[in-house]
């Protein structure tokens, strides 16, 4: 199988979703489908939601070429059929509401969908679970990514910068293992729909991208560590995603502590707090992507030396910490940011 150039797999992605997402900010400002900022929100202005529909078309279209030229279309369609499924509902969602059981229940069929066209071989937890036990466990945090990755679209620019540093950190994992092929093609793919949201969603953003692009994302993103895990590339797997894990996870348990209603909006999350304190989307942003680069760096490194694990939760402690302490930078919050 060829390996497909960086300039296919990345750059034509990023050309695709600039433009697709520039189309769907249009569209969306026509139709008057805007987010309206309330007291929960981290943005002052009413701003279009709805990017999603631009960037899922785009992802899946990148991958669809890459699947078709590596011969990898058995285990992707139904991938892609479930992510186009999730998309519907989510956007339905965006402009009415769906239950959350429902939106549970799509969730886990999608996710049921997916698990059953990973090949068999392909064993997240590298045999260490029978295949039935790993499938399950696979599918339960499969599903808690896609929730979290939803959760924690809270400000601008915070998802198009995980989803960057997620699909560059597992190229350079899959090349680091001398694996390149059609994998870190998706990856690469990923990373460059990012970069094309970026461009709208930066703060301030002027487009977000709402529950049809939240919810696909993760459940795609979800399904591409889930399939480094499979090829051996657990560490990795683990380590790219650790700050949005940890993030969503503490906040939850704590408003499970607190006996909260975990499906209502709120703005508890660490990132949440440092954009309060500071004022700043931009620089939060910011932060994060300098952690996650960390977390690549040390995922990498750990290839040769497994002692540059630690540098993961040390780099997660840190700025979490951050997060939770930062000074008041400016008085008020500046316009924008993501629902």
């Amino acid at each position: 199988m060829s390996i497909l150039t960086p300039f296919l797999c990345l750059f034509l992605p990023f050309l695709l979703a600039l433009g697709l997402v520039g189309a769907a900010t249009w569209w969306l400002k026509r139709r008057q489908v805007m987010d309206q900022p309330n007291e929960r929100s981290s943005h002052t202005l009413p701003t279009p939601r709805g990017g999603g529909l631009g960037v899922v078309p785009a992802l899946l279209g990148a991958w669809a070429v890459t699947g078709l030229v590596a011969g990898d279309m058995d285990t992707l369609w139904p991938t892609i059929a479930a992510a186009l499924a999730l998309a519907v509902i989510s956007w339905a969602d965006d402009l009415g509401g769906v239950p959350p059981g429902w939106r549970l229940l799509a969730q886990v069929l999608a996710v049921a969908v997916g698990l059953s066209a990973l090949p068999s071989e392909a064993l997240v937890f590298q045999g260490w679970l029978p295949h039935w036990l790993d499938r399950f466990v696979a599918g339960l945090a499969w599903v808690w990514f896609v929730n979290l990755f939803n959760f924690m679209d809270g400000i601008d620019g915070i998802s198009a910068v995980e989803t960057l540093c997620l699909g560059l950190g597992l190229a350079a994992a899959y090349f680091a293992a001398g694996l390149m092929g059609f994998m870190s093609s998706y990856a690469l793919a990923l990373a460059g729909v990012a970069l094309g949201f970026i461009a709208w969603n930066w703060h301030p953003a002027r487009v977000f991208l709402g529950d049809v692009g939240s919810v696909p994302l993760g459940f795609l993103s979800g399904w591409l560590l889930l399939r480094a895990a499979g090829d051996g590339l657990w560490l990795p797997a683990l380590i790219l995603p650790l700050y949005y894990l940890s993030d969503a996870t503490l906040t939850l348990a704590k408003r499970l502590w607190r006996r909260e209603p975990v499906w209502q909006a709120h703005r508890q999350h660490f990132y949440q707090q440092a954009v309060r304190r500071l004022g700043r989307h931009d620089l939060v942003a910011l932060a994060i992507l300098a952690a996650n680069a960390a977390l690549a760096a040390s995922a990498i490194l750990s290839f040769t030396d497994p002692s540059w694990v630690v540098v993961a939760p040390i780099t997660v402690a840190a700025l979490l910490a951050w997060m939770a302490h930062a000074k008041t930078a400016s008085k008020g919050q500046a316009n924008g940011g993501a629902a």
